[in-house]
Parts: structure tokens; C-alpha cells; sequence
């Protein structure tokens, strides 16, 4: 028996959130829908997945996008028009400051980590539709513990504050204007940034070539032919690396379990540590003794070559995505050693000696036999005084651009959030109400 359709009603009742479940209160003539069918219709049937292998041998001029992002060419396309995709996996749903949703235009090929959706409200509804997805907290929405997936169930519940047509082109050109002025800003602070880092990575250049002592070698009798090179096997007493097992931890054991996460250069970040059990730490602690003093590198993942000084007196185990240097006390200043390591030149020399399949990684044996330039421990101990400085100052300027950064994030979330709860001032109380419009909408499309 065929399934009898709905009438207009039907569908206005299915798509409208009932009073006492909307999440807060809206403006006379606004109302709450479901996202799907009140707001937006779900075309998932036009998405497609290819693996890698296949889309390798198919490239082409016509973007493949993913969860939150175009991730490949290829030589068709499944749709040709304006859509909001929103990551059905692998999207930050929880992080409220990341986008999970964004907007594609013309020839498009989607895989199946992005669900796909069309406005009911045209150009202005998709915007207003992404934005909403950008900030809407999927907390109740989404399920998985390592991978965490939005259904096309749970997409469907989602309510949606639904303003009258012209307020919803109202709202998003107000937005969009806001967003423009955000944006300019944002990116004189970048800016700034760009050249902080251009800043540092002259400062660690002179460093390392002798300019910025040059004046003190002259004031000290000191020659130009103290500087030579020797390996880092030469130069430290022990190289070491944390456990190559993964053990257990938890954040009720007895000793701190540092990982690469935890390596910054400015220190070793304990906010978001793990802990392992006193019996893991003894093993542990067995291959990798760390004492204050040390410089701890990253030699695996994303944020391979950033070193620092280990400056907490209490022991701790460690991974092994990150090798313990210990330098020689005659030949080697740990402050020296960890600027050394992070000067941008030395950096990309030593992701480039990066080795492996699956996993690329800096192995103890080439890193022992990386040759480092070294002037005498009173030069040294001069470098790190002026590098403790002047770095110190840059990294105030960095802070102070990444905080404006954060606020300007911050600043849109707050446009957005009051735009979807109608405190822009952009309300107009003749417009027509939104559940007229939509049991107008459902009319003609049953009408067709």
C-alpha cells in the first residue's frame, strides 16, 4: 500500500518545535523548526565517497570536499549549485570556536563524512544555515567516543530559529557586514604576527652565526675561529627517549606522563597532563631518567622540532615522541641547545631527516649524529642572556596579537548569537509571520 502524503498542515506540525520545547524565547513573528524539512532539505543521496586509490586516477578540475573542508580534485561532480555541507564525522562539533559547517559553490563531488543541505530560503537561508551550524552546541546531537558522528536522525532534530523571509536577508547582511569589519582587523593582527615570527627566526639567525655576539667577542678578546661544529652524540652526555609502549594512564596515578602535546618552547604545558601509576613510572623511568636540566624534543607528529628545558624539579615519565638531551656541562648550555634547536633553519633541517612509513619520525641515531655550531660556554652563556630578552619581549607581542585573535573569534560568536535570538535590531513586527511563510511553502509544494 502506498504511504498516504502528508498535507500542508501535517508537514507545518512535523517541521514546527512545540512552545514548550524551544530552547528560548524569539521574537513575535519568528518561530523554532526542525532543521530538516523546516528549515532545509538533506541531499545526502547525491554524496559519494572515493577512496584514494581511484581519485588518484581521476583527477580533475572539479573540487572534493570532506568533513569541514575541499580535500581533493576530481574529474566529475555529483551537484552544481550553492549547499551547506556540515561534517557528519571527524568535524570539532564540541569546540565552539571551530566551524563544523561551510559553503560550497557550482561543480562539487562530496564524500560521505559531510552531510549536504539546501536551504528552503535560497543564497541569504544557506548563509544564515551555516552560521547557525557554526555556532550551535551539538553536545546532545552527536555519539562515539573516538570518532564522534552526527546522524542524519540526529541532523533532522536539530531546532532551528526560523526569523521571516526578510529578516533572515536582513540578519545576514548585517552579519556579513560585521564579519567584514572582523575580518580587517583580523588580518592587520596576522599581520603583525607574520612578522614577530620574521622577527624571531632574524633574531635566532644572528644567534647562531656569531652577529649577535660580535660586539661582545671584541670587547672580550674573543676570535671569530672559537665557533666550530660538533655532533649532538659529542656534545651530550646521554640521548635518550621516553617508553616506545603506550602505557596505561590515568589522571588518578602518582607521576606526570608528559607527551609531545605538553612540549611548548616556552615550557612544558601541564594543563591538560596524564598520569601513570608509580610500577609504569619505575619502568618507565628506568630507560629515561629526566632531570632538570635536560631539553626536551619532539622527534614524532604535527609539531616535530620544538625543544625546551626541563625546569620542574619533580620526575616524570615520558613518551617516546619525545628524546631527553642531556648536555655536557663543558661543552653545551641546555638555553643554548633548546634556541638552537627551534631556529627555523635547524628546524627544517631536521624535518627533512625525517624517516618511515606510516609514521615519519626523527630517530635517536640521526639526531645523535646531527652536527650543531658551538662557540665557548661564555659566548653561550652571552647568546641566551640576550636571547632570554629579546625573545621574551617577542613573545609578549605574540601573546598580545593571539589574544586579540581570540577576541575577534569571540566577537563573532557574539554577532551570531545575537542574531538568532533577534537582538540585532534589525526586526521589523509587519513582516509576515514565519509559520505563515512556511505553511505557504509546504501549500505549494503539495500543490505541485
Amino acid at each position: 500500500m502506498a504511504k498516504k502524503s502528508q498535507t500542508p498542515e501535517e508537514k507545518l506540525a512535523a517541521a514546527l518545535v512545540p512552545e514548550e520545547d524551544w530552547p528560548y524565547e524569539l521574537p513575535e513573528n519568528w518561530c523554532w523548526v526542525r532543521l530538516i524539512d523546516g528549515f532545509a532539505e538533506c541531499l545526502d543521496e547525491y554524496r559519494k565517497p572515493i577512496n584514494a586509490k581511484e581519485r588518484a586516477s581521476r583527477v580533475g578540475d572539479v573540487p572534493y570536499y570532506g568533513a569541514t573542508q575541499q580535500v581533493g580534485w576530481i574529474d566529475d561532480f555529483l551537484t552544481n549549485e550553492q549547499l551547506v555541507l556540515v561534517g557528519e564525522d571527524g568535524a570539532p562539533f564540541l569546540d565552539l570556536l571551530k566551524n563544523k559547517a561551510y559553503i560550497i559553490e557550482g561543480k562539487a563531488w562530496v564524500n560521505n563524512h559531510a552531510h549536504i543541505l539546501r536551504s528552503l530560503y535560497g543564497t541569504s537561508g544557506n548563509i544564515f544555515l551555516m552560521h547557525y551550524l557554526n555556532i550551535f552546541d551539538f553536545t546532545d546531537f552527536v555519539n562515539g567516543t573516538t570518532r564522534l558522528k552526527l546522524t542524519q536522525a540526529s541532523l533532522r532534530q536539530i531546532p532551528i530559529p526560523l526569523p521571516p523571509k526578510k529578516e533572515i536577508h536582513r540578519l545576514v547582511a548585517i552579519i556579513e557586514k560585521e564579519y567584514s569589519k572582523l575580518d580587517a582587523a583580523k588580518s592587520k593582527v596576522e599581520s603583525a604576527l607574520a612578522a614577530t615570527a620574521t622577527r624571531k627566526a632574524a633574531i635566532l639567525h644572528a644567534a647562531f652565526t656569531g652577529e649577535l655576539t660580535g660586539t661582545w667577542r671584541q670587547e672580550n678578546g674573543v676570535t671569530d675561529d672559537t665557533w666550530k661544529k660538533i655532533s649532538l652524540k659529542e656534545a651530550c652526555e646521554k640521548i635518550t627517549d621516553g617508553t616506545h609502549h603506550s602505557p596505561p594512564n590515568t589522571d588518578q596515578g602518582e607521576y606526570m606522563y608528559v607527551t609531545a602535546k605538553n612540549i611548548k618552547e616556552s615550557g612544558i604545558d601541564l594543563s591538560n597532563i596524564t598520569y601513570v601509576s608509580k610500577e609504569v613510572h619505575e619502568e618507565i623511568y628506568a630507560r629515561c631518567d629526566v632531570k632538570k636540566g635536560d631539553v626536551l624534543y619532539i622527534k614524532d607528529g604535527a609539531t616535530t622540532g620544538i625543544a625546551t628545558v626541563n625546569m620542574m624539579e619533580e620526575p616524570f615519565s615520558l613518551l617516546s615522541s619525545v628524546a631527553v638531551l642531556r648536555p655536557r656541562k663543558d661543552k653545551l648550555i641546555a638555553g643554548y641547545l633548546k634556541n638552537y634547536l627551534n631556529s627555523s633553519e635547524v628546524k627544517a633541517m631536521m624535518i627533512n631527516n625525517m624517516s618511515g612509513n606510516a609514521i615519519t619520525r626523527l630517530t635517536l641515531t640521526k639526531i645523535k649524529a646531527t652536527n650543531i655550531k658551538v662557540c665557548s660556554i661564555d659566548e653561550q652563556r652571552e647568546i641566551v642572556r640576550i636571547l632570554d630578552t629579546v625573545l621574551a619581549r617577542e613573545q609578549r607581542v605574540t601573546a598580545a596579537a593571539e589574544k586579540i585573535l581570540a577576541d575577534i573569534d569571540l566577537m563573532k560568536k557574539s554577532v551570531l548569537a545575537r542574531a538568532f535570538r533577534g537582538e540585532l535590531g534589525t526586526g521589523d513586527p509587519s513582516d509576515v509571520s514565519a509559520v505563515t511563510e512556511l505553511r505557504e511553502y509546504f501549500s505549494r509544494e503539495t500543490a505541485k
